[in-house]
């Protein structure tokens, strides 16, 4: 994809790390894996820095990617026209909010290493519905929404934009 929009970039940065943790996720918590993850666990293992990365991820997409797109991108489409791939997206990371909040408490707890055999099932359904959830949302973002930033901004606001992105 050829961006030339400093936001898109920002964007597409942010959604190839979260692809990669996501791949990540979902090997490690993948079907074949259920009461192995508890005795795979503990405080400072592996699996446990992998949720922890987990946590700090959807925390980041929740607060930062998401009100982002949300206020300063989703709306300047609506304007523009685009209002039901606006809609659309802001639907997907309304699902996505519900998810994680079911989700990080049962990470934050896999990554303290104190999350239970039954703790760790409800981590991995859980983390494996998100997975799902935003690969297909950013697949959506990626052919939707970055090729419209390259038309729908001009120099000055994708400057800007950027920069208020980077700031938080």
């Amino acid at each position: 994809m050829n961006l030339t929009r400093h936001t898109g970039r920002a964007l597409h940065d942010d959604h190839r790390a979260n692809l990669d943790l996501l791949a990540q996720v979902e090997r490690a918590l993948g079907p074949g894996n259920g009461a192995a993850l508890h005795r795979a666990a503990g405080p400072g293992t592996a699996l446990a820095r992998l949720m922890g990365a987990l946590q700090h991820q959807v925390l980041q997409d929740v607060e930062r990617h998401f009100v982002f797109e949300e206020g300063e991108l989703f709306t300047r489409m609506a304007s523009s026209g685009d209002s039901g791939i606006a809609r659309l997206l802001t639907s997907e990371h309304e699902a996505i909010r519900d998810l994680a909040a079911e989700l990080l408490p049962l990470a934050h707890d896999a990554a303290a290493g104190t999350l239970d055999e039954a703790g760790w099932s409800a981590l991995a359904q859980a983390a494996l519905e998100l997975v799902e959830r935003q690969v297909s949302h950013i697949q959506k973002e990626e052919m939707a929404l970055l090729p419209l930033l390259e038309d729908l901004l001009d120099d000055d606001t994708d400057r800007q934009l950027a920069m208020d992105y980077s700031a938080h």
